[in-house]
This record gives C-alpha cells, structure tokens and sequence, in this order.
C-alpha cells in the first residue's frame, strides 16, 4: 500500500514565501479545485490519501513536501529554512506517527523537503537558500546506520533541488541541466525539459506513473513513453509550487522499525 498525506489549500495562499517567482493573484477557489484533481490523481496512481485540513495562519501549509523526509525505516521532521514555515512541521509528525519512527531535525540545520531527491539507497540534498550542510550531516547521522549516504548537490537559480530534476523511472531523470550539474547524480539517463519550459522538470513519479502539470505541453510530448497522468496546477506553481511539493508519498507499512 501507498499513503499519500495532503493537505487542503489555504485561503491565505496568496500571502505564500516567493524567491525566485514574481508574485501573481491567485485564485483560491481554482486552487481548491485544482488541488482536489490532484488527490484524485494520486487515488489513480494507488495511493491511499490522508487529507489534513487547512491551516488559515499558515500560507505555504499545502506544500506537505518540505516538512518531512519519509524512508522505509524512517520519518525525519524538518526543519525548514523559511521561518514562517517552521509551524507547519508538528502537525505532519502527528499525522507520520501511526507509519513510521519519527526523528527530527535540530538547529542550526534548515532542510526543506523539496531539496531532497532519493535514488536507490543515497539522498541526495540540495544546497539552496532553504537548506544547508548543518542538514545534510544530521541526515548522514540519522539515516547511515539504515545503509543510506547521503550526498550534498549545488542548486543555482531555482527553490529546491527539485525544481530542478526529478526521478521518472530507475535511472531516469527529468532535468534542466542550467539549474543543476546532472553529473553528480549518479549517471542516470536525462530527459532535459524543453528550453522554452525552464521550470517543467518536476514529475511526482508514483510506481510507474506520473503526475505532472498541463501548462508544459513541450516538455510532456518528450514524456510520451511513459504513463501520464497531467492534471492543471496553474494556481499552486504561481505560489512557487510544483507536484512534489503537494504530498508525502511513501509505503504504508505501519509502526517502521
């Protein structure tokens, strides 16, 4: 079984952190129902969604991604490098606790979720404005005793790792090679985006579908040998979004070791 745990949009959405996106007005109402669309992807990919309900004080709260890292043995808790976001964190430890051991992340570490992209038995962390090497050492502590390494990657001119490149398959990914050296991945094969969609390179890959956005019709024809399932996100990518950032997908084995 796979659980996905989402969390309902937010009405004060429009007041999310930018960093690298020029603010836009958001449609709230649109953004509910884009997300709704979005569960029932995830209930199409198989998995079992856990529906959290809104936090009104907390803008960014729809972006589940960033506030923990979740492996088969293990639920980490982040710490994210956005304050503002740090209040999000606790509520998700609840909702991890029936699944999985939980461990947490301390100060000074700042880890968004979004920076990291599990391959095989290595994690490999962006080094962004969110995240930063005081992480990636806890998360060396935390995770080396269950045979996991964990490597740290220079993110230039995106929010996270995942901004940037994405797995769609073993030893596949989706990148843009400006955003990100794709030579400190581990040798898998590259799709590049298209260069008229510099920020389509996120897929949220479930098995052996994906879910993926509608607003990058380039970049989606050189995904046509795989199983898509497009769905519109227009309101969560103008709040610096993507299809990663809206769920923590993991095995629904409960308890962990």
């Amino acid at each position: 079984m796979l659980v996905a745990i989402t969390r309902e949009p937010s009405a004060s959405l429009g007041r999310c952190e930018l960093s690298f996106v020029a603010p836009q007005p958001i449609d709230v109402a649109l953004a509910f129902a884009q997300h709704r669309s979005y569960v029932a992807a995830l209930v199409a990919a198989g998995c079992e969604v856990v529906s959290l309900p809104a936090e009104p004080e907390l803008p960014d709260a729809v972006f589940v991604e960033d506030t923990a890292v979740v492996v088969d043995e293990l639920a980490i808790l982040t710490r994210p490098g956005a304050l503002s976001r740090r209040a999000e964190v606790d509520s998700i430890g609840v909702a991890l606790a029936p699944f999985r051991r939980i461990a947490r992340l301390i100060a000074p570490a700042t880890l968004d979720g979004g920076d990291v992209l599990w391959i095989g038995r290595t994690l490999y962390v962006g080094r962004t404005a969110r995240t930063n090497e005081a992480a990636c050492e806890q998360l060396r502590g935390l995770l080396g005793p269950f045979g996991y390494s964990v490597e740290s990657v220079p993110v230039t001119g995106c929010l996270h790792l995942k901004s940037a490149v994405t797995a769609i398959a073993d030893g596949v990914l989706l990148a843009n090679r400006a955003l990100v050296d794709v030579g400190r991945l581990g040798g898998a094969r590259i799709i590049d985006v298209d260069p008229d969609e510099p920020h389509a390179a996120n897929v949220l890959r479930i098995g052996a579908r994906l879910i993926y956005p509608s607003c990058y019709p380039r970049t989606r024809a050189r995904l046509a040998d795989f199983d898509v399932i497009e769905v519109d996100a227009s309101e969560v990518i103008k709040a610096e979004g993507a299809m990663t950032c809206c769920s923590l997908v993991f095995t629904g084995q409960r308890g962990g070791l």
